[in-house]
């Protein structure tokens, strides 16, 4: 373990970090009758995304959904009905925590952290997961990228939340289930911790991340047994 004290902030991913995703990939799966159909479109929404960062754009995740939707439509040469759409980007906003979310938030929060959310998703998304999953009472702030209208790994997206909380890299950590994402916060200098979800990895020519673990609780009491 690198780290000597507890960092002053923690920051959550959401989308698969706290949010288990498996009825959304279920839902995608059975709509076009193939095993891959969710991973490709979740792809897909995470590549165009990048696009419209390096190419000086910016369109909403939602929007970004519907487009790669359609391509994803062409790729397994299989049309949906304009309703059934609707339908599947809609179960984005109907996932539930992961089994270990409410209980290590709840270690952290008792233990004195102070917890905020960056998430890709637009602030409306955000704001209907934590209403359904019953978790924004954990978190003093949840951000997005619609600030700054960059995606996640982009520098400037942790940036504004280091200028939000007035502190400094090394004082903060990321916490996330994406390797991506890991890396992007260690490169501005956070301290960082991965959550091994089902199918995530880190990305090996990144900077190790400073904590890992199987679980939020196991992340949890990693951080509590740390001096303040």
């Amino acid at each position: 373990m690198k780290l000597t004290t507890r960092p002053r902030a923690l920051i959550f991913d959401v989308n698969e970090t706290l949010l288990d995703l498996s009825a959304v990939q279920e839902a995608f799966n059975r709509a076009f009758q193939n095993d891959y159909a969710f991973k490709y479109w979740f792809q897909l929404l995470l590549q165009y995304s990048l696009v419209d960062t390096l190419t000086g754009q910016f369109h909403d995740f939602k929007q970004i959904g519907e487009a790669v939707l359609s391509m994803t439509e062409e790729f397994f040469g299989h049309s949906l009905p304009t309703e059934e759409k609707r339908e599947l980007l809609q179960t984005m906003v109907q996932v539930e925590p992961h089994p270990d979310v409410e209980q290590g938030l709840s270690l952290l929060k008792e233990a004195g952290f102070r917890l905020f959310t960056l998430t890709n998703s637009p602030d409306e998304t955000l704001k209907k997961q934590m209403e359904a999953t019953g978790l924004g009472h954990f978190f003093e702030a949840t951000w997005t990228v619609n600030a700054v209208k960059r995606y996640k790994p982009h520098p400037d997206t942790y940036n504004q939340a280091l200028r939000e909380l007035n502190l400094l890299p090394d004082q903060t950590m990321l916490i996330a289930a994406h390797g991506w994402d890991i890396a992007g916060a260690a490169h501005v200098g956070m301290k960082t911790a991965f959550i091994h979800r089902k199918g995530q990895s880190l990305y090996p020519l990144s900077s190790p991340s400073d904590l890992q673990g199987e679980t939020l609780i196991d992340l949890a009491q990693q951080l509590i047994s740390l001096p303040a």
